[in-house]
């Protein structure tokens, strides 16, 4: 594992502190628990450090960030979508299996993390598929341009303006009756 020395190693930490928050931000919002999301920005930021000698100084740091962040979100979510799904065996007491119990509700804590959002602009924003979350999360939220969302996700520009367009369009429908019955429509 290689890792910056020295004075390398000070630059990464003062940029990486600054830019910390927007990471577990789009770390939250990419895997929607906030443990995930906890592992994914250490993992990320880990990666970031080991490779940070390939980071040109003096280019946006943020935007190279959010990339580590959002590829390795991809490769987890591929990598997750080859394992078999398994169940553990009980030890005899309550039935043959135990439980298999996902949440989908936000523990306590994040609570905090997520009051720059609406609740229900986070359950729409939830409910839209992930290849557009990421893109209108890296656009509207983080203020990337195109050509930076395209280096992020690896895809054209052309697929990031589709996707931030079905992203937003997805967006507006999941929101259109809170939206009328709060008279915004």
């Amino acid at each position: 594992m290689h890792q910056p020395t020295g004075r390398r190693r000070r630059e990464f930490e003062r940029l990486a502190q600054r830019h910390q928050r927007d990471l577990f931000n789009a770390a939250r919002r990419l895997t929607r628990t906030l443990s995930d999301a906890e592992d994914l920005s250490q993992e990320a930021l880990v990666k970031a450090y080991v490779s940070f000698d390939q980071f040109e100084l003096g280019t946006n740091f943020r935007a190279w960030l959010l990339k580590i962040v959002t590829t390795t979100h991809i490769s987890r979510c591929r990598q997750q979508s080859r394992q078999p799904q398994t169940m553990a065996w009980d030890d005899g007491e309550g039935g043959p299996l135990r439980e298999w119990h996902k949440s989908d509700e936000s523990p306590p804590e994040a609570v905090v993390v997520e009051q720059e959002l609406d609740e229900p602009v986070q359950r729409a924003l939830a409910q839209v598929p992930e290849e557009f979350r990421s893109a209108v999360i890296l656009c509207d939220m983080f203020d990337l341009s195109y050509k930076e969302i395209a280096q992020a996700l690896n895809v054209p520009l052309g697929t990031v303006r589709s996707r931030i367009c079905r992203g937003r369009r997805a967006l507006a429908e999941h929101l259109r009756e809170y939206a009328q019955q709060h008279g915004y429509l």
